[in-house]
C-alpha cells in the first residue's frame, strides 16, 4: 500500500507537470499570435519633417601664400615672413589663435622641360591658413587684410552655425510633432485610434545656399581685394529633421 501511494503521488506530480508545461506553451503560443503576428496590421509608420531657420554664426576664411624662388632658402624666409604677418594681423583683430589653424605647407621643385630635357629651375611653396570668424562683421576684413600682407590665394570663404544640437532639437520636436498628426489623421480616417510608439529613426539634413566664394591666383589680384574690404552676406541657413514613426493603433 506505501508503494503504491507513492506510485500514485509520482503520477500525479508528473500529470501536473505535464499540465503546467501545455499552459505555459498555449499561453505563448497565443502572445505570440497577438503581439506578433497582428503587429503588421496594428502598426502604421509615418514621416515627419522639421525644419528650423538660423542666421550663421562662424565664417571660416582660407588664406594662402605662394612663393616662388631659385633657393629653398630664400622662399621660405619670404614665405614664413608673409605669413607670420598675416597671422600677427589677425589676431590683433581680435581672432584668438585657437581660431588660426594651419592646414597646409607645401614645398616642390619647378622644372623647365625644354628640348624634352628636365632641368631645375626653382622652388615653389604653397601655405594655407584656415581662419574661423566668429564676428562676422569682420569677414570682409579679414579677406582684405590678408590680400594687403600678401596672400595671393584667397577662398573658400563659408558660413556655418557653430553649434547647431540646440536648433537641432527644435527641428527634431517639430518632425515628430508633424508625424503625429499625420498618424492621428489616418487612424481617424481608419476609425482606429493611436496608442503608443513602436519604434523612431532620425535623419538629419537641410539645405545650405551657395557659399560666397572669392578665389585668388596671383599676388596682383590679391592686391585688388586689399583696396577694401568685399560685402560679404552670410544669408541663413536651414537645419532640417527627418522622421519614421511607427504607431501602434487599435
Amino acid at each position: 500500500m506505501p508503494n503504491s501511494k507513492v506510485f500514485l503521488a509520482s503520477i500525479g506530480l508528473v500529470a501536473l507537470a505535464l499540465i503546467i508545461f501545455l499552459g505555459v506553451k498555449t499561453r505563448n503560443a497565443w502572445q505570440e499570435y497577438y503581439y506578433i503576428g497582428k503587429s503588421g496590421r496594428d502598426t502604421i509608420t509615418l514621416d515627419g519633417q522639421g525644419k528650423v531657420t538660423a542666421k550663421p554664426d562662424v565664417a571660416t576664411v582660407q588664406l594662402g601664400v605662394v612663393t616662388e624662388g631659385t633657393t629653398v632658402k630664400d622662399i621660405q624666409q619670404k614665405n614664413t615672413d608673409k605669413m607670420n604677418a598675416i597671422i600677427a594681423a589677425l589676431k590683433d583683430m581680435g581672432i584668438k589663435a585657437d581660431d588660426i589653424q594651419t592646414q597646409n605647407y607645401n614645398l616642390s621643385p619647378r622644372y623647365d622641360w625644354s628640348d624634352g630635357n628636365q632641368k631645375l629651375i626653382g622652388y615653389t611653396i604653397n601655405q594655407n591658413v584656415s581662419v574661423k570668424v566668429r564676428d562676422l562683421d569682420k569677414a570682409g576684413d579679414v579677406v582684405a587684410k590678408g590680400g594687403e600682407l600678401g596672400a595671393n590665394q584667397i577662398g573658400g570663404v563659408q558660413f556655418v552655425i557653430d553649434d547647431p544640437n540646440a536648433l537641432e532639437a527644435q527641428a527634431r520636436e517639430k518632425a515628430i510633432t508633424d508625424a503625429q498628426q499625420k498618424a492621428e489623421m489616418l487612424a481617424k480616417k481608419l476609425g482606429l485610434n493611436v496608442v503608443r510608439v513602436v519604434s523612431f529613426s532620425e535623419s538629419q539634413g537641410g539645405y545650405y545656399p551657395p557659399q560666397p566664394y572669392l578665389a585668388m591666383g596671383r599676388a596682383e589680384m590679391a592686391k585688388d581685394v586689399a583696396s577694401s574690404a568685399p560685402s560679404i552676406e552670410p544669408g541663413s541657413q536651414d537645419v532640417i529633421s527627418n522622421v519614421s514613426v511607427t504607431f501602434e493603433v487599435r
